[in-house]
């Protein structure tokens, strides 16, 4: 993948297409290491337990992982620029029950509208992060972690201690989660083909678009990317507005599948969402990884979750995973970035 906008080749500093290739084959080999991963979780699982690899429980790890992996995109993006949004957890679990409630006190409500409705409390949540991080020049981290706690309060202030079940919301926003689409002649679950093609689309976009480009270039060198016109901080809030509209549909997601939505909605997502995006090969100091990468660390996470249940093991070594996962990944990225750095000054020198 190329990491370096259009921009960059036009700027008076090194040349960065050598960069580019070294740190997209770090990449890929980063990948390719957690795939092999995968394929050694599944076959030591599948050992112990046959039925590991039936279509059924397959079907299942991938709705497990389904609104995560929604929630990952934007956080890649984010986290590519050099930033990171602990604030997702909180934003998709008020999200739902705003979605929810809004169904239970207006009965009527229209499914497309409710769903845009969701999606713009996202957008708006996402441009707050965005505009203090941007034009308050405050490190994402502290703005992120604040608004954890402020979305959170929001959502409990918003529920009162009350509650949206099932019965409360119509047949057709349940369905959003419990829906088939034909496809190639399988009925494939709804929530498995939103992820996807937001998957698919936005790494298309990274890999094809000027401004997908220029997200690498912020996230690999800020100051060069300014020098050389690139607007860091317009495309910096636009990641986090992002973010949060891809909150905001994963929030209407949470609540179909789940119908039961309290302000505890989505508590400890974001965790799980830092986890798999790291672990999947996105830098945590940025400028490197790709959309693909996160969702195969998503699904890495997921086959966990559910070989755990399989050979009922408590699910708390779930959340030392996810940590040590994080811990081992930052620590590998910084490795990685050091490496790089002395790598391109032997180059540039020779």
């Amino acid at each position: 993948m190329t990491t370096t906008s259009k921009g960059l080749e036009k700027a008076p500093i090194p040349p960065r297409s050598s960069q580019s290739r070294l740190v997209g084959s770090v990449s890929r080999i980063r990948e390719l290491g957690l795939f092999i991963v995968l394929i050694l979780i599944v076959a030591i699982v599948s050992i112990q337990v046959p039925r590991f690899l039936s279509p059924s429980n397959i079907e299942q790890i991938l709705l497990s992982i389904a609104i995560l992996a929604i929630v990952a995109v934007g956080e890649t993006l984010v986290v590519l620029t050099r930033n990171v949004d602990l604030s997702v957890g909180s934003m998709v679990g008020l999200t739902a029950f705003f979605v929810a409630n809004l169904f239970k006190q207006q009965p009527g409500t229209n499914l497309v509208l409710a769903i845009l409705l969701g999606c713009a409390v996202g957008l708006v949540l996402g441009a707050i992060n965005g505009l203090i991080v941007t034009v308050g020049r405050v490190p994402a981290i502290i703005v992120t972690l604040g608004t954890l706690y402020v979305y959170r309060g929001l959502d409990f202030v918003i529920a009162g201690g009350s509650q949206v079940s099932a019965s409360d919301v119509p047949d057709s926003f349940l369905n959003l989660a419990t829906a088939r689409i034909g496809l190639f002649g399988v009925g494939v679950p709804a929530l498995i083909i939103f992820a996807a093609a937001i998957a698919l689309i936005f790494a298309y976009l990274l890999h094809s678009t000027r401004s997908g480009r220029q997200l690498y270039a912020i996230g690999s060198n800020p100051e060069a990317a300014r020098l050389v016109g690139i607007r860091s901080d317009l495309l910096v809030f636009g990641t986090f507005m992002l973010s949060g509209l891809l909150c905001g549909f994963a929030g209407v997601l949470w609540g179909a599948r789940f119908a039961t939505v309290d302000a505890t909605a989505a508590t400890g997502l974001e965790l799980q969402v830092v986890a798999a995006v790291v672990v999947g090969g996105v830098n945590i100091f940025g400028g490197s990884g790709t959309i693909i990468g996160a969702m195969l660390g998503a699904i890495v996470l997921g086959t966990i979750d559910d070989a755990l249940n399989l050979l009922k093991l408590s699910q708390f070594w779930l959340q030392a995973i996810d940590g040590a996962a994080i811990l081992v990944a930052v620590t590998l990225d910084s490795f990685i970035t050091r490496w790089l750095q002395r790598t391109l000054v032997v180059r540039r020198q020779r």
